[in-house]
């Protein structure tokens, strides 16, 4: 079976793009529209490549295809693998006009896409990604970069995709941890944005963990559109799009203390949401109903519900300083107002905030 089943644009004027969701469309689907010349290189990693890249190669018919295989995980999400991009372009002689293609998760999505920002400064590039958290939120949007060993994401460009590919049967393969660390971005939407698609979450979180082709290709659709109207509003995050880093100012103080790769991003990201669940609540912005909702979710798509052991609220006010959201010395986090409703703010009183620091501290093992 392959077919688009789904089907959205991102609209920003002339540099809008189509998000193609549908089952069996790697190896089916002809990409060669998109291409903006001949050539294209493929960029993936070693886990993805003996699963997906010769059936990503066939959507190419007609174009010169090169590849480069980068080694798998957030740890090399760092400048001595991205020149290995620049050094493929350049040993097949890859032109201004060649079109990347990140076939793979969101490290391969972001190197990708910092690469084609990069390249004879600027080149057309194709999103493909083969997770979840990738299809329903680092594929969209045109945020590329790559991590510094003090932060994550700190060095990167907007450069937005020409399209973006979601197969959704690419997620059978998926280990059952990976499928839960998309399902925290999923989640991400119903709080921020989208009560309704909240609800629906709540009834079928046992039909994603399972994948349900079904039910995962309405999840990464409504994920897509809440992703693609907040973009088209607010490209380059100057405000409304920091509603969508719900839980990452936590989250990311947690992936860089237990070290690039060793917690995964999603994870990072779940735990992240409970604390801004937590700490909304403490401030009287939402009920304590509404938080203990809000964690059931969470909670019930096998997310971990604790800071790495270890980790100490010095810990998370040490490294949560070092964020791009930060604006002249200003801690800023995305809180909730209501189950729906984000807001971004720098008034999470200072006794709150290390009040859910603390719970959400665990002793060393």
């Amino acid at each position: 079976m392959h077919e688009i089943t789904r089907e959205l644009n991102v609209d920003l004027g002339d540099r809008s793009y189509p998000i193609l969701i549908g089952q069996g469309l790697l190896g089916t689907a002809d990409l060669t529209p998109w291409v903006v010349g001949s050539q294209v290189m493929i960029v993936t990693n070693d886990t993805v490549a003996p699963l997906y890249l010769e059936s990503a190669r066939a959507c190419f018919p007609g174009k010169q295809v090169d590849t480069v295989v980068l080694p798998d995980g957030e740890k090399f999400k760092d400048w001595q693998t991205l020149n290995l991009i620049f050094d493929a372009l350049l040993e097949k002689r890859h032109s201004r006009k060649t079109t990347l293609v990140a076939l793979g998760g969101g490290v391969v999505g972001d190197m990708a896409g910092f690469a084609a920002a990069c390249y004879q400064r600027g080149v057309a590039f194709i999103q493909v990604p083969t997770t979840l958290l990738s299809q329903v939120d680092s594929s969209v949007g045109g945020k590329t970069g790559i991590n510094h060993p003090l932060g994550k994401n700190m060095i990167g460009a907007f450069h937005q995709p020409e399209m973006v590919l979601i197969d959704t049967e690419s997620l059978q393969s998926l280990p059952a941890r990976e499928v839960s660390a998309g399902l925290a971005e999923v989640i991400k939407y119903g709080l921020i944005r989208a009560p309704d698609f909240l609800t629906w979450l709540e009834s079928s979180i046992a039909e994603l963990l399972d994948l349900d082709q079904q039910t995962l290709a309405e999840a990464i659709y409504r994920s897509c559109a809440c992703k693609a109207e907040v973009v088209a509003l607010d490209e380059r995050e100057s405000g409304l799009r920091a509603i969508l880093n719900l839980g990452h100012t936590f989250g990311h103080a947690i992936e860089t203390f237990a070290g690039y790769g060793t917690i995964l991003h999603g994870e990072a990201v779940g735990t992240g949401m409970m604390m801004a669940a937590d700490l909304s609540a403490r401030q009287g912005w939402i009920t304590e109903d509404d938080r203990d909702r809000a964690i059931r979710l969470i909670t019930g798509a096998r997310l971990p519900d604790r800071a790495p052991p270890g980790m100490t609220p010095e810990d998370f006010r040490s490294l949560m300083a070092v964020d791009k959201k930060n604006v002249d010395g200003s801690l800023r986090l995305v809180l909730l107002t209501a189950l729906g409703e984000a807001v971004i703010t720098e008034d999470a009183g200072a006794g709150h905030l290390q009040d859910t620091l603390q719970a959400y501290c665990q002793p060393a093992v």
